[in-house]
């Protein structure tokens, strides 16, 4: 039986769903790991570096600036590899896409970790990006095929957490890394861990796209996109998104910066940092899951994103006061939280109501995030240089840009409440 005639069955099983589209018994937690890698491939891909800038910038003999680049080219890579991955597993399935993006991850890490030039670096941090978008799209779109309702919201929630979290403790690992090798033996890593999924991709994970839904969705990427204009809450829920991510996005460019060069803290110290992020993100990303059943999602980014805006005004301050690291340090936890609150809402807002080209819904939205991020991660550094201010200026502009989009294009209390499954 398609894993599509069952998704919607309250009485099936999350185990049964699974093992009919596999054709063979599949645990969830193996499942969830599987797509948990995936989506992790392009958050430890955007920030497993970050302790390693100033690093970068001393031996290839470069700027500040043209460090950041490199991560605005991965981010570009990230948003355009979205935009042909997502369409194309509509049409084709899920697992050969994702399969050949994965391939040319791995070679653009080795390209990178031989490289001689800033400009090399950039180049292939693009083909990185690119490669490691199939996972974000793929891993959000195979959810989908197969769950509906608040199923959608539990499957999603456990996702958004490793991909809230994976920005958040490849930093860490990174840091850790730079007692054991130079940078480019971070970039031989991510090789490795591309390889590792890579493998798991092809050995666990079912084509959860059966060919009868694939032949239907073989539209023109047009006529696809034209369905998801349509949609305000759609529209509005990418407008949120992107400025959540620019947000974040904006931070973890700056940060290295921030906390190493104006607070002289070591690579090992700054991924500590990172940790006691970690820990408020985890904890937000499932309270923001738990309130799901009770609330509508965009009725909760209705407090998330004034908080974000309370977080760049903390930035703010700090840069006008010239206050210590522990300021910073606050305004940094409270702005990664919300991050990772804000994650399992979006997700379903973007998701709920486009099951039959989820890879598209994806692609667009991790676009339009991966752009409109990667360009104004770069804000900080072109407001008079990076700076704890000009970093509270781009999260808090950011911020009520994504709150003017929720209450004018979403229209919170228009939004209809989730289904029971």
């Amino acid at each position: 039986m398609p894993a599509l005639a069952v998704s919607h069955r309250s009485h099936t099983s999350t185990a049964s769903i699974l093992t009919i589209a596999a054709g063979r018994p599949l645990h969830p937690v193996v499942f969830i790991m599987v797509l948990g890698g995936l989506t992790a491939l392009g958050p430890f891909t955007m920030d497993l570096y970050l302790p390693a800038f100033p690093l970068i910038e001393t031996d290839l003999h470069t700027t500040t600036t043209m460090v950041q680049i490199t991560l605005t080219a991965t981010a570009i890579g990230l948003g355009v590899g979205q935009l042909v991955v997502g369409p194309w597993s509509d049409s084709i399935g899920r697992k050969v896409p994702v399969a050949l993006a994965t391939g040319l991850h791995v070679v653009s890490s080795l390209v990178i970790a031989i490289a001689p030039t800033i400009e090399i670096v950039a180049f292939a941090r693009f083909g990185q990006g690119f490669g490691a978008a199939a996972g974000a799209v793929v891993a959000a779109a195979m959810i989908r095929d197969l769950f509906g309702g608040k199923r959608l919201v539990r499957m999603a929630a456990r996702i958004a957490l490793i991909s809230g979290l994976a920005p958040i403790v490849a930093p860490i690992i990174g840091s850790q890394l730079l007692l054991f090798t130079d940078w480019r033996g971070v970039f031989w890593l991510l090789a490795g861990f591309g390889v590792l999924v890579f493998t798991a991709v092809t050995i666990v994970l079912p084509e959860t796209l059966p060919h009868t839904v694939r032949v239907g969705s073989q539209r023109r990427w047009t006529d696809r996109v034209a369905v998801l204009a349509r949609d305000r809450v759609y529209i509005g829920a990418v407008l949120v998104g992107a400025m959540v991510f620019a947000a974040i996005v904006s931070y973890l460019s700056a940060s290295p910066f921030i906390f190493q060069d104006r607070y002289g803290f070591s690579e090992q110290t700054f991924g500590l940092v990172f940790a006691l992020n970690a820990v408020g993100l985890l904890v937000a990303t499932q309270v923001s899951a738990r309130l799901m059943r009770r609330f509508r999602p965009a009725s909760l980014l209705c407090v998330a994103l004034p908080a974000l805006v309370l977080s760049g005004a903390g930035f703010v301050a700090v840069g006008i006061l010239d206050g210590g690291w522990w300021w910073a340090l606050g305004a940094s936890s409270l702005l990664v939280a919300i991050h990772g609150f804000c994650g399992p809402c979006l997700n379903v807002l973007i998701l709920a109501r486009h099951q039959q080209q989820s890879g598209t819904a994806v692609a667009l939205a991790g676009f339009v995030n991966s752009v409109v991020g990667g360009v104004l991660s770069l804000m900080p550094a072109l407001l008079g240089g990076v700076s704890v201010l000009s970093l509270g200026v781009v999260v808090a502009g950011s911020a009520v840009l994504g709150l003017v989009a929720l209450l004018i294009v979403v229209r919170p209390s228009s939004v209809p409440e989730l289904t029971a499954d």
